[in-house]
């Protein structure tokens, strides 16, 4: 029996385009909103086209010593250049990227997660430590 874990994949995102990358702006304090960027495609752009796109990104925190994670949010991207036209005959196109903004009293790990409709589930994290 096939189990989640085993159909995410990751890389460093500098050599490989279906990552996501974590940017945490500034530093984290203690109870204050901390910003925390995830985009898909940062050094190498993903294609975004009717074809291959990445179609969310969720992204969740783990506190230091906590027992679960907390989903902070989810980005989902429809436009791919489709329209009635045809594929990739559309001028609106999104990019996979998105700012999520919250509060937290404990330091912690970001669990960032994307799928591409080609190339499957993507995941990354990073450290958020807090001042």
């Amino acid at each position: 029996m096939t189990q989640i874990a085993e159909l995410f994949k990751t890389a460093d995102w500098k050599a490989e385009k279906h990552v996501p990358v974590i940017e945490i702006a500034g530093a984290a304090k203690k109870g204050q909103p901390v910003a925390v960027t995830v985009s898909v495609g940062k050094e190498i752009p993903h294609p975004n086209t009717t074809a291959h796109f990445i179609a969310w990104i969720d992204v969740y925190f783990m506190p230091a010593e906590g027992k679960f994670p907390c989903q902070i949010g989810r980005a989902e991207f429809a436009a791919h250049g489709a329209s009635t036209e045809g594929p990739d005959t559309s001028t609106v196109y999104t990019a996979p990227s998105a700012t999520f903004v919250f509060k937290t009293d404990r330091p912690g790990t970001i669990l960032a997660m994307s799928y591409c409709n080609i190339h499957g589930l993507w995941q990354n994290s990073a450290a958020l430590a807090l001042q």
